[in-house]
């Protein structure tokens, strides 16, 4: 994990949930971490690894996360045990 996955990391678990955090930066850090992009219909995307999947509809027009994406993806991450 780079020093700007580690950065969105941080954000992702910090409160209040922030609805700045570009959507490319949490694809690219569940990447990092070894989740398997899945592309679906549309704007849906999948995240798998380690049999738990997670499915997320990609932003538009906007390219900043939602806060409840950002909240999907904090638990996420914390099933897979990655915290900052």
């Amino acid at each position: 994990m780079n020093g700007k996955q580690q950065k969105t990391l941080k954000a992702i678990f910090t409160d209040p949930v922030s609805g700045t955090i570009a959507w490319a930066a949490i694809e690219s850090l569940l990447s990092a971490v070894g989740c398997e992009l899945i592309e679906g219909n549309g704007s849906r995307v999948r995240f798998a690894k380690d049999g738990m999947i997670a499915s997320f509809h990609r932003p538009h027009p906007a390219k900043e996360a939602k806060r409840y994406q950002v909240r999907e993806a904090r638990d996420y991450l914390m099933k897979l045990g990655v915290t900052p």
